[in-house]
């Protein structure tokens, strides 16, 4: 809520420390009583008043009592400042009407406390007012969401008992008290009030029965069950409601224990306000608007802030305080002040001094303009703090915040700032970046430990700052992936130049440790210049080709129409099966069905189902290129579940054409057996589709018993057991262990086709193929044979009892329409 609050004080500093302290706020200010009546009479919207007993000409008792007698000023919440000695002055300015005290000097915490307690409760009354008026919103809703306490009594009785009917309590209450509504009914607030605190509540109390008090206000202490003492802010007053159950009072709480701790420990150490000034790390001014900052006061911190004396600096009787600004900050300081006096806001400027030792500090200068009644300036006012300890912070943690802690080189931060700043100025230089990759190194982390790595990171970051001129700057962006920023080269062929030089610097180091590296260049064109991320992912995806190359320790490899062409294909790739894995109908993606012949009784056994997908862009995309893709996004798993179903679908339709004994194979990837909801799933789809699970063939590739062994087993052998046939795809390529091979929970081994291809190039005894046909059968495995597209093949594999074949021989992927034509063509040979 923003109030507007009329600050009332003879003191010109107290009036300047008050409303700056309460800046957030709507603050008049007036020197006296008179003044006061006028501004009062004047914003007809002032909400609190906070007004010094001790003043000339009318004082705060004479306001209070014509505030009093006037009807129009009973929304006024006047708070009353008086000296420490000065009790029944309180007392007789509550009397008089006001709602609460502050004491001198003024404890800005309590202040601001008070103030924020007050302008709550004038929210809360004209939240009430407003709801009740314009909504019509319950009471019981404000009552249980207020940020403060409340208690309602309509007892006239403050002691403990139900008998004195006190009403309600709100969750806050309950929680500041630390007690249940129950035990609050049966205690009363006597009780649970601490001792020292009882006797002046009781008097205030029994003044507000009475009538000789509209409301009172006092900080007070509640004793909690477990004995602990809890400081509140509690305001009572009177609480009348038009019905025939009357509530006698309001009892408002907010917890300020923090506060009063806060000023235990404050007054503790404040003696008075010199005191105060004293521990100022810095010094409080009062100045002429002069070139020269002719000073009239300047406290005791000016000795440690800068090395002079008070004394000097008044009316420049040694020197002036311009002199001890630093030079290149002192026409910035004037312009500064110029443009807060003109918009007669405060000043908040940062700038360099020069003490007597000549030693820099930085000062941040808080202050504002005095204004005479025509608007003139008649003096500045402020303090001038020490910000050097918190410069050098903010310069480390700038530091820290442009640089890899390890290595000590610039980061992506910087880079990224750099890069904009340089993208503004337009300049026709050319600019590129190359990327040294050294992702390789994770694989020394794992024998060695972080630390040989990190370390290992740090010499190259050694042997590659030897590179950096003044047009290659070095960045260490992400982990073990360098960066240097070229500019001003003159053509592809000096970067070319340049990554050999880097690349023949770092074999020796990477030979040493046996890993690779990859060195990636992205010339920076004019309408990527900005846009770092697309940058940092076109260097990483070079310096990732240039890891594959394998004819040297470091390969090279500049990010071209060729690589961008790729990335866009992937890009609408992913699109794609982001968009078919989020609707089961959305797409092209279809499967075909290859034939799988028993060479036993030379018939059609099964099908292998094979997903295509076809993208308008591109037409057909292959397999091989689509599923890794799937893989990497992790969509393969709508995606095979969609290929599934499909599968499933078919099989179905075998079934009601009467073929109910052939196989459908499906491909299943890691990622999808994985799942914990994998097996669930698919045996509900089976229940769907009505279909045999002896019928249902799922292929995985051996490579993932690498990763899982024991896991996939598991799965795998929960599958099995229901019926369905497993098949290890690719037999031969990939995990391929004897000692496990009879652990595993499979029926059959598909030899992987480059086997298959060898019959035809060597001799029957050289060959392998055979042994494995042996080795599975041994293992009460049966034998599929991939890739078969010529009958030498067929005859040999058929020799030496492999169970079944497919392949361009058999039949190519067909539709499942051309399938069932095929079973149906077999039956009548």
């Amino acid at each position: 809520m923003s109030a507007k609050i009329l600050v009332v004080d003879d003191s010109a500093s107290d009036r300047f420390i008050i409303e700056r302290m309460l800046r957030e706020y709507d603050i008049l200010t007036a020197c006296d009583g008179i003044e006061a009546m006028q501004q009062i009479d004047e914003h007809g919207d002032i909400d609190i008043v906070i007004l010094d007993l001790n003043m000339p000409k009318m004082d705060g008792f004479e306001v209070l009592k014509a505030l009093k007698s006037n009807d129009r000023y009973k929304g006024l919440r006047t708070i009353i400042l008086t000296n420490y000695d000065e009790l029944d002055n309180e007392i007789e300015g509550l009397r008089l009407g006001a709602v609460d005290y502050i004491r001198k000097p003024v404890n800005m915490d309590s202040l601001k406390a008070r103030i924020e307690i007050h302008v709550e409760l004038l929210r809360i009354q004209q939240m009430l007012e407003q709801k009740l008026y314009e909504q019509g919103l319950t009471f019981d809703t404000i009552f249980q969401q207020a940020p403060i306490g409340i208690a309602i009594s309509h007892g006239s009785e403050p002691s403990s008992g139900r008998e004195s009917t006190v009403a309600r309590f709100n969750p806050m209450f309950e929680k500041i008290t630390g007690r249940t509504k129950d035990e609050l009914m049966e205690l009363g607030w006597v009780k649970i009030t601490y001792p020292d605190d009882l006797d002046k509540d009781l008097i205030n109390f029994k003044k507000l029965q009475r009538g000789e008090l509209s409301s009172y206000s006092m900080e007070k202490r509640y004793v909690r069950p477990d004995g602990s003492i809890v400081w509140v802010q509690m305001t009572v007053a009177p609480l009348i409601i038009s019905n025939d159950d009357r509530y006698n009072h309001i009892c408002l709480a907010q917890e300020i224990t923090r506060r009063k701790e806060m000023e235990a420990d404050l007054l503790e150490s404040e003696r008075s306000k010199s005191v105060l000034l004293s521990h100022l790390p810095g010094l409080a001014y009062r100045c002429k608007y002069d070139r020269q900052w002719t000073m009239e006061f300047v406290s005791a911190g000016c000795s440690t802030l800068t090395g002079y004396s008070p004394e000097s600096l008044i009316n420049n009787k040694e020197l002036a305080f311009c002199d001890l600004v630093a030079p290149e900050y002192r026409e910035s300081l004037w312009i500064e002040w110029e443009k807060t006096l003109a918009k007669k806001v405060p000043l908040n400027y940062e700038y360099q001094t020069i003490t007597a030792e000549g030693e820099r500090k930085w000062v941040l200068e808080m202050g504002e303009g005095v204004f005479g009644e025509g608007g003139e300036v008649e003096a500045l006012e402020g303090i001038i703090i020490d910000i050097t300890y918190r410069k050098r912070i903010e310069d480390r943690l700038k530091y820290n915040s442009e640089h890899d802690r390890w290595t000590g080189l610039h980061n992506l931060n910087y880079l990224e700032t750099l890069l904009e700043r340089d993208g503004k100025h337009r300049r026709l230089e050319n600019r590129a970046f190359v990327s040294i990759n050294l992702n390789t190194v994770q694989s020394l982390t794992a024998t060695y430990g972080f630390h040989y790595t990190q370390e290992l990171m740090r010499e190259v970051a050694d042997m590659l700052g030897q590179y950096c001129t003044d047009r290659r700057m070095l960045f260490y962006t992400y982990e073990n992936l360098f960066v240097f920023y070229l500019k001003d080269y003159k053509d592809r062929e000096e970067l070319t130049e340049f990554c050999r030089d880097i690349a023949n610097m770092l074999e020796s180091l990477l030979v040493a440790e046996r890993i690779g590296g990859g060195i990636g260049v992205v010339q920076i064109d004019k309408d990527s210049d900005r846009d770092v991320d697309q940058l940092m992912k076109r260097l990483l995806i070079a310096s990732e080709k240039a890891l594959n190359i394998y004819d040297r320790d470091v390969g090279i490899c500049f990010y071209d129409a060729e690589i961008e062409m790729e990335m866009i294909r992937e890009e609408e790739i992913k699109r794609e099966l982001a968009k078919i894995g989020a609707d089961e109908n959305y797409g092209e993606l279809f499967l075909q069905y290859q034939p799988i012949l028993d060479l036993e009784s030379n018939r059609i056994c099964g099908f292998e189902a094979l997903s295509r997908l076809k993208i308008e862009k591109f037409g057909l995309v292959p397999a091989l290129e689509f599923i890794p893709i799937a893989e990497k996004t992790k969509l393969i798993v709508p995606i095979g579940r969609r290929a599934i179903i499909r599968a499933l679908r078919f099989l179905r339709r075998l079934k009601d054409n009467g073929f109910g004994g052939v196989l459908v194979s499906i491909n299943v990837s890691a990622i999808q057996l994985l799942r914990s909801d994998f097996s669930e799933n698919l045996f509900k789809m089976i229940d769907r589709t009505q279909v045999n699970p002896e019928n249902i063939g799922l292929e995985i590739t051996e490579s993932v018993f690498a990763s899982n062994y024991e896991e996939i087993n598991r799965i795998i052998g929960g599958l099995k057991d229901s019926g369905i046939q497993i098949a290890i795809d690719d037999f031969g390529t990939g995990y391929s262990s004897l000692a496990r091979e009879r652990e595993l929970n499979v029926n059959c081994l598909k030899i992987d086709k480059s086997f298959i291809d060898k019959l035809m190039c060597l001799d029957a005894k050289d060959t392998i193929t055979s042994d494995i046909i042996s080795m599975a059968h041994k293992l009460g495995h049966c034998v599929i044979a991939e890739g078969v597209e010529h009958e030498k093949q067929r005859q040999y594999l058929h020799s030496w009892g492999c169970d079944r074949i497919q392949g361009y021989l058999i039949g190519k992927p067909l539709d499942e329409e051309a399938a069932i034509g095929v079973l149906k063509a077999s039956q009548l040979l």
